[in-house]
């Protein structure tokens, strides 16, 4: 039904639409604050010019707040007329003066939470201005000068983003939050949402609030209901048996014309799509919505029916490209697989020729993979989709013998399905490619700044046990926790924390939450119900096994009848990754003719550096920013704790400083007192220690 380097487009006129009428972000913003999440159209880009190439390593820190928890930060602050408001690792919410540092306001919902929680969203009339801040399943409307809550909206100041799913008789067992924050048009708050990724898991809708009431006034259904676009790509009980296909990302926001830019995951469960068969849309989709209506004005579909977790991961950057003269508005869309597709935003319309590939079909019972699947053929991956003998470690002689060996023992392949009992290599993993960060937009160049991490993970899938009348906590464990945290609760560090001991940094309380409401990729397990928790937290905390009587305390049938064994990194015996150096870069791409302009590795081991081995590169979390002044901020990388500036022109390193914990997060940078201050959320990322303090840079004043 899909044609080669097809795009559709909807009927309505966008240029002549009264809805796509609006007044940008005011340039004194635009040009001195970070209102918004990844920054002006998701550019992350500042025309600050007070920190240049020239003065940078003179960057000193101005300040810092120490929120006193630990448990990580991923937060992109936003600062609005010498505010700035972020989040804490147990997101509260926080308000600090943009020059000093010094704590104006703190927001406690009193609700134990945990996990990433990327930032909030601001709105203002020009009278009254608002926060609005996610803690688990509740969306809150504050006060932005007093942080108090504003209790005439939704139901006493805050939304249950679980209702209005068309799922409220089952709302108490659903797990939907957000892990980004929304958009703002005129009066509209528009968000995605976190979902469940195995089921049972809530449909992920995108829904418009109104900022003022908090009553819905428009939703999106990225799982179409029978008789709607793409309904014919599901089964036709899909709307209620299905779930996610959700915008966690977050959005971008084109508001000169209206338009608002969603990047979905793929649909629930991850792995296995027997019961979902078809292309699955909105899943694993950019979608153009009018921003004031909800109406698709075009999508594209990146992966079709995807059983391999390939969710669109960061928000599309809104960009400026240059063809035969004449200067084209493009969005540009970074994936979990490290490709780079790159769309007209007006009309969909792919800017760099996509083919449609046939790969292998699916020989899992009851499976059957896309057909064929869309590759980018500009720009170039920026990782290899594969691994091949020759693209193994070659640290040492004994880590590449074990690593041909292992790789021998698997399936590999470029969309390659997952088997029953035999592992398949997932190149680059399920953790990316490209991450949560995205990239960043330089306009006077038009080149796009984007890092990509370059680890290998692998599963497979198992058959299902009935699930049990009668269980206990051991026995929900292996069902529910064992695949990614093992058998002995060891886990895979850092992507999956050990469980060992955790009782030493987590409460009880803590730890129950986690296991109701999610964390990070973890899914919420509220539907096995309370005592069925219960156990398992004494199980997980104590070792000792509690049975579990009734149906309700016992975990619902399983759903499909097949799991998968976890996310398992491909490491070699040291622990390091066992695919070919480097295993980070940073990336310049022109958008223009989509060659890459540099390349550089990105990360390192700090242990490794000091053996002699330096710019292997490593995982990184986190975008860049990137600035008039010709300077590159970038955190983010896992295991050095480095924060950088590079030349945005050539990639050369011009300055470096070690963070209290890993910068996995996106810096910001804004003007305050005259001073332009780079700011870094540094909190670390499932890794022991983790905290979370909030570090600003300046040059010293009297350098100014």
């Amino acid at each position: 039904m899909y044609r080669r380097f097809a795009f559709l487009i909807a009927a309505t006129t966008l240029l002549a639409a009264p809805s796509l009428l609006l007044r940008p972000t005011t340039a004194a913003q635009v040009r001195h604050d970070w209102p918004e999440y990844g920054g002006h159209q998701g550019t992350r880009y500042s025309p600050l010019t007070q920190i240049t190439r020239d003065n940078v390593h003179q960057l000193e820190v101005a300040w810092t707040y120490d929120t006193g928890e630990t448990g990580g930060l991923q937060t992109q602050p936003i600062m609005v007329d010498g505010v700035v408001y972020a989040n804490t690792p147990s997101h509260k919410v926080i308000a600090l003066d943009a020059a000093t540092g010094r704590l104006i306001w703190q927001f406690d919902s009193g609700i134990t939470a945990r996990g990433p929680n990327r930032g909030v969203t601001y709105w203002s009339d020009g009278n009254e201005a608002r926060i609005f801040a996610s803690v688990t399943s509740y969306l809150y409307a504050l006060d932005a000068k007093t942080g108090e809550v504003i209790h005439s909206f939704g139901t006493d100041g805050r939304i249950d983003l679980r209702l209005g799913l068309g799922r409220d008789d089952e709302a108490e067992t659903l797990t939907v939050g957000l892990t980004s924050p929304g958009v703002v048009y005129r009066d509209l708050l528009i968000i995605g949402s976190a979902t469940a990724e195995r089921l049972p898991a809530a449909p992920g809708d995108i829904r418009a609030y109104d900022v003022r009431t908090g009553e819905i006034r428009w939703t999106f259904r990225t799982i179409p209901a029978p008789g709607e676009f793409g309904a014919d790509t599901w089964p036709p009980n899909a709307r209620q048996e299905s779930g996610s296909a959700n915008a966690w990302a977050g959005l971008t926001l084109d508001a000169d014309r209206g338009i608002v830019y969603v990047p979905t995951g793929s649909a629930a469960f991850d792995f296995w799509g027997g019961d979902r068969l078809g292309d699955n849309l909105f899943a694993n989709s950019i979608i153009a919505l009018d921003a004031a209506t909800g109406e698709r004005l075009w999508h594209f579909q990146t992966v079709r029916h995807d059983i391999w977790d390939k969710d669109l991961t960061a928000p599309p950057t809104l960009a400026v490209v240059r063809r035969n003269g004449e200067d084209i508005p493009a969005v540009v869309q970074t994936t979990k697989q490290g490709t780079v597709f790159v769309f007209n935003r007006v009309t969909g319309e792919p800017l760099f020729p996509i083919e449609y590939r046939s790969f292998p079909q699916s020989d899992v019972p009851g499976e059957r993979a896309a057909d064929t699947q869309p590759i980018p053929l500009l720009p170039e991956p920026l990782v290899p989709q594969t691994t091949t003998e020759d693209m193994l470690t070659q640290r040492t002689p004994e880590a590449n013998r074990w690593a041909v060996e292992a790789l021998r023992a698997m399936r590999t392949g470029e969309f390659m399905p997952l088997a029953v009992g035999q592992n398949t290599l997932i190149s680059p993993g399920m953790d990316g490619g490209v991450e949560w960060g995205g990239g960043a937009f330089d306009p006077a160049t038009r080149r796009f700044f984007v890092n990509v991490s370059n680890i290998a993970e692998f599963t497979s899938l198992v058959e299902n046990t009935p699930a049990p009348q009668q269980s206990d906590g051991r026995a929900l464990y292996m069902q529910h926790c064992a695949e990614c945290h093992g058998e002995k609760m060891e886990g895979d560090p850092p992507n999956m924390p050990s469980l060992v001991g955790i009782t030493k940094y987590r409460s009880l309380e803590e730890i129950n939450a986690v296991i109701r409401e999610g964390s990070g990729p973890m899914d919420g397990f509220a539907h096995l119900g309370q005592p069925a928790i219960a156990s398992l937290l004494q199980y997980v905390t104590t070792g000792e096994v509690t049975a579990v009587g009734g149906r309700r305390g016992g975990p619902p049938p399983q759903r499909g009848p097949y799991r998968f064994t976890g996310y398992n990194r491909f490491v070699d015996p040291d622990g390091y990754p066992a695919t070919a150096m480097p295993w980070g870069t940073l990336n310049a791409i022109d958008l223009d003719t989509g060659e890459y302009a540099w390349k550089i590795p990105f990360g390192e081991y700090p242990e490794l550096v000091e053996q002699g081995l330096k710019d292997t590169g490593s995982e990184s979390y986190g975008g860049p920013i990137v600035t008039a002044g010709g300077v590159l901020f970038i955190g983010a990388t896992l295991f050095d704790k480095k924060f950088r500036a590079y030349d945005k022109d050539t990639g050369r390193l011009l300055w470096e400083t070690t963070l209290p914990y890993a910068g996995t997060a996106t810096p910001i940078t804004y003007e305050a007192d005259g001073r332009q201050f780079v700011l870094i959320a540094s909190g670390g990322r499932r890794v022991q220690p983790t905290g979370g303090v909030y570090v600003a840079f300046a040059l010293p004043k009297e350098s100014r």
